[in-house]
Parts: structure tokens; C-alpha cells; sequence
């Protein structure tokens, strides 16, 4: 995925701070909060928010709260749903096509909570 291309197709300035966050997003295998990025990023905890509220605004990314009351952010590329394991708090992106529809609603994420393989096996 080309950052630079990701960004100007929404008409947006880069600057590094929005590289250093999308190049993080876009190289994660699954959902990430501030606080597992804090330590991989070179800016304050205002700008990334800053900057990561613009992504959402311009449909670069998805976000979600989870167990932990964490915000999570993903690259938005296809809906899909996201289990988050009651026990441990892992999160990850599910791929199988889920379906549900509510009259008169448009659902546009579906969150799954309950115990992952994991912790069920007792690992």
C-alpha cells in the first residue's frame, strides 16, 4: 500500500507524523491502540490523536473500543468483523463472511466477544 497515495487521494498534507501512523496501521496484522504504538512513534500523545482523528474524518481508517475501554484503529480496507476474547483482551480481524440485518438499520461493524482458542486450550 503506498502511503504517499494513500494520503493524497483524500487531499490531505503529509507530514511525518501521518507517515510514521500509517506505515505502523498499515504493517499490523490486526487492530492497535495509542497505547501499543506509543513506544514506535516520534510525536506527542495530542498529535497522534490529532492525526488520527483526520484518518477517521476522511475514511482512511476504522476504529472500535474494546473490553479494556482502549480505542483500536485499523487501515480500512474491507468490512469485516473483529472477536475479542473476554479473558485476555486479544483482539482479531475475522475474515468469514457474517451477515446480520436489523430492519430500517444499516450495520456496519459487528464486534464478537467471548473466549478465544487460547485461553479455552489454557495456553
Amino acid at each position: 500500500m503506498d502511503l504517499e497515495k494513500l494520503i493524497s487521494d483524500k487531499n490531505l498534507k503529509l507530514t511525518n507524523a501521518r507517515k510514521e501512523i500509517l506505515k505502523i496501521l498499515i504493517e499490523s496484522t490486526k487492530p492497535l491502540s495509542y497505547e501499543d504504538v506509543k513506544d514506535d512513534i516520534s510525536m506527542d500523545k495530542a498529535t497522534f490523536y490529532r492525526n488520527i482523528i483526520k484518518f477517521e474524518e476522511n475514511g482512511l481508517i476504522s476504529t472500535f473500543e474494546s473490553n479494556d475501554k482502549k480505542r483500536y484503529y485499523e487501515i480500512q480496507e474491507s468490512n469485516h468483523s473483529h472477536f475479542i476474547c473476554t479473558k485476555c483482551s486479544n483482539i482479531e480481524c475475522l475474515h468469514e463472511d457474517i451477515k446480520v440485518k436489523i430492519k430500517n438499520h444499516k450495520v456496519e461493524t459487528i464486534i464478537i466477544k467471548g473466549i478465544c482458542s487460547n485461553c479455552i486450550n489454557g495456553n
